[in-house]
């Protein structure tokens, strides 16, 4: 009788401290709830982590864990939130409120820019509110990615995308990769968009019978005196006197230039100042800037007023940018360093390169050009070294430490094995740095092809006879051949009118003025059209343009000295 009323005073305690339990437990989620609504994220999860676990007693631990890691998330605890999501996944995986879960694993995925898990998340939903928030944070992030290659993915993976289509057409369409222009217009139809919001199109060309061009250069006009001395801006003279030459040989053929000059001084307040004339804007065709800071204002200015402006001497399409008025005479960067990759993998019988690199933004866009390019064609790249100018006896170290020597303390074998390595490109027109290149396989005595650009011949760092006796490649685009008869009567016109021999500067305004000039007899005003469907146009002094995919020549010669001379390779 005795055992029988401990064994019910026992179950009534038990009962007692079940129903005590269910209201902590309550009252302790209520009051979690509470600190959460005002904000008080710290003091909340503090408040839900003792309901998390599960227990018979306990009907909270998925509302805890949810928002437990809503609190985490609101102080900037995305890995401890992302933690407490994935485990309701794990531990609840029918629980009724699955999609807010996979709305946040997504949403914070998208900001940690994991795309393609928070996309997968996101394409689990199945509420349709959810889905519509879903949607908000794609079209908040998504057009943040630039990367077009990531976008390629992520449509091939989610074809039916509207926003991953238009964003995957808005990175192709800054890009100067023939491909991706090519891609752009597949792009465009599969998605149904708008051609004109990525492919900026000129007017309808029309022809005059005087062109009338503008030349804003740093021309420093109160700075130069009349001696014969050669002047700080010789190069910019030198540019214009080719370019004026060329104004009067075109006269000869028939096309009218009415030829204006604009002194920048080098300020981008006095160009700001120019461009405020009435009369820049009668101008059918602007040439410049000289100077990379001066590009913007002229730029901004051609698109607002539809301009063409071509620029002689620059290789950044950053530039020009997407305005479609606008144009490169020279290759862009990019083109430089792909066709490079493309040349050295198509020439070179060894298939692995080293790649030399200097520390600007110009050296890193030839190199990663260069290298993705290689690897495409198959071309191995087997090492890659970014070099500053104080850095640079580190090429020579790595190229021509011996580690065997000859009976006449020759270096006859070296850390870098000879013969090991087919070629080199070195991706700057720093002198420290190709001359090292250059020194160290003279030293090494191996047979390792260099590839460098044409600029090298306008420094004194080397001896031209080692451009003969090594095998040195050079990307040349002003290349102009001096049998040619356009170059010989150049020549001859430029002595003639100044007294001296012209300098590479004074040939490219020269060919500059004559290709332009030309165009603007067969196409007229607004002659980028025609342009792009002339395919390749023979130069008159250089070897020629290509504008078929883009705003810049894509045309580009390899040279290098064969008996003295001067010889193209290969066109691309």
């Amino acid at each position: 009788m005795v055992r029988k009323i401990v064994l019910f005073f026992v179950l009534i305690v038990s009962l007692q401290v079940a129903v005590v339990a269910q209201v902590d437990f309550t009252k302790q989620y209520f009051n979690a709830k509470t600190l959460f609504r005002e904000g008080k994220w710290n003091l909340a999860m503090e408040s839900f982590k003792p309901l998390i676990p599960y227990s018979t007693g306990n009907p909270f631990s998925e509302y805890a864990s949810f928002f437990y890691a809503l609190s985490a998330y609101n102080q900037g605890y995305k890995a401890v939130a992302k933690t407490s999501l994935n485990q309701i996944k794990t531990l609840h995986p029918t629980w009724d409120k699955m999609d807010e879960v996979n709305f946040w694993l997504g949403k914070i995925n998208m900001e940690d820019k994991d795309y393609f898990q928070g996309l997968k998340m996101f394409a689990l939903l199945q509420d349709k509110k959810i889905q519509q928030d879903a949607e908000a944070v794609k079209a908040k992030i998504i057009p943040t990615i630039a990367d077009a290659e990531t976008l390629r993915m992520m449509t091939e993976e989610y074809p039916k995308d509207q926003l991953l289509g238009t964003t995957l057409a808005t990175a192709l369409s800054k890009s100067a990769v023939p491909e991706d222009k090519t891609q752009l217009e597949s792009v465009i139809k599969k998605y149904n968009l708008n051609r004109a919001d990525f492919i900026a199109e000129a007017p309808k060309s029309f022809f005059k019978d005087t062109y009338t061009v503008s030349v804003l250069l740093p021309f420093m006009a109160s700075t130069l005196d009349a001696s014969p001395a050669k002047k700080r801006n010789q190069s910019v003279l030198d540019l214009y006197e080719g370019m004026k030459l060329a104004v009067d040989t075109l006269a000869k053929q028939g096309v009218k230039i009415s030829f204006r000059a604009y002194d920048t001084e080098r300020s981008v307040e006095k160009i700001k100042t120019i461009l405020n004339t009435d009369e820049l804007k009668s101008s059918d065709l602007l040439v410049g800037p000289f100077f990379q800071e001066e590009a913007k204002a002229i730029v901004d200015f051609s698109l607002a007023n539809r301009i063409n402006v071509f620029n002689p001497v620059h290789n950044n399409s950053e530039m020009i940018g997407t305005n479609p008025y606008a144009f490169l005479y020279q290759p862009a960067l990019e083109t430089i360093g792909r066709k490079s990759g493309e040349f050295m993998a198509s020439f070179v019988k060894k298939k692995n390169c080293i790649v030399f690199y200097g520390t600007t933004r110009r050296d890193s866009v030839l190199a990663a050009n260069f290298i993705q390019a290689a690897k495409e064609k198959n071309f191995r790249i087997s090492k890659t070294f970014r070099v500053s100018k104080e850095g640079s006896q580190s090429i020579f170290t790595t190229l021509a430490t011996p580690t065997e020597y000859d009976e006449y303390r020759y270096p006859k074998q070296f850390t870098l094995r000879k013969d090991s390595v087919g070629s080199i490109y070195v991706a700057s027109d720093e002198a420290l740095i190709y001359a090292k290149v250059l020194s160290s396989i003279e030293t090494r005595k191996d047979d390792i092809i260099v590839l460098g650009s044409e600029s090298w011949l306008e420094q004194t760092a080397v001896d031209l006879e080692k451009f003969q006796n090594l095998s040195v490649i050079l990307t040349a685009p002003n290349y102009t051949d001096p049998a040619k008869p356009y170059t010989k009567a150049f020549v001859r016109k430029y002595v003639k009118t100044h007294g001296r021999a012209p300098s590479n500067y004074a040939a490219m305004g020269y060919a500059y003025m004559i290709f332009v000039g030309n165009e603007l007899k067969k196409n007229g005003v607004y002659f980028q059209d025609a342009l792009s469907k002339e395919g390749v146009i023979p130069g008159y002094l250089t070897e020629g343009y290509d504008y078929q995919h883009g705003r810049s020549n894509e045309l580009i010669p390899f040279v290098r000295f064969e008996e003295g001379q001067m010889k193209v390779l290969d066109r691309r």
